[in-house]
């Protein structure tokens, strides 16, 4: 589904910059709190915004803060469609930087958990990168409406 054919969308792109991720959180929390999200809901969307942005700067840019991160989104009925990509160094190996606990920071003190994160907190996730051309990460999850729970 392109976003043009959503309910609602947004895109919003700002600097690989360790200080923007929790900008990144906010605007996609503020954009899904028409959905009314339960805590765990919303916890789940911004940790895994907070996941995604990170591994865009350390990894696509190097810490670099020349480097572009964006977001886009929307929203179809109650589900939640997000991508987010960088146009950074790209991951060689995609199959094994998906692996529970690797990383390629370990310098860092990373814990390379970032993709297990994400994959779990989802519904459906998916990774593409190229090489010297970037990394996208495109995930969704439906929201379940608090109404349902309470009746």
């Amino acid at each position: 589904m392109t976003m043009s054919q959503a309910g609602n969308f947004m895109h919003v792109e700002f600097a690989a910059r360790s200080e923007n991720e929790s900008f990144a959180r906010v605007v996609v929390a503020a954009f899904v709190s028409r959905l009314d999200p339960t805590m765990d809901e919303l916890n789940d969307l911004k940790t895994v915004v907070s996941e995604a942005v990170t591994n865009c700067i350390i990894h696509g840019y190097d810490s670099d803060p020349g480097g572009v991160v964006s977001i886009s989104a929307s929203i179809d009925n109650e589900t939640v469609h997000l991508t987010v990509e960088d146009r950074g160094r790209g991951i060689e190996d995609l199959e094994l930087a998906q692996q529970p606990l690797y990383t390629s920071k370990p310098e860092l003190e990373r814990s390379g958990m970032g993709f297990t994160i994400m994959e779990n907190f989802m519904d459906e996730f998916e990774v593409t990168s190229e090489p010297g051309r970037g990394t996208s990460i495109s995930m969704k999850k439906t929201i379940v409406s608090k109404k349902a729970l309470y009746n």
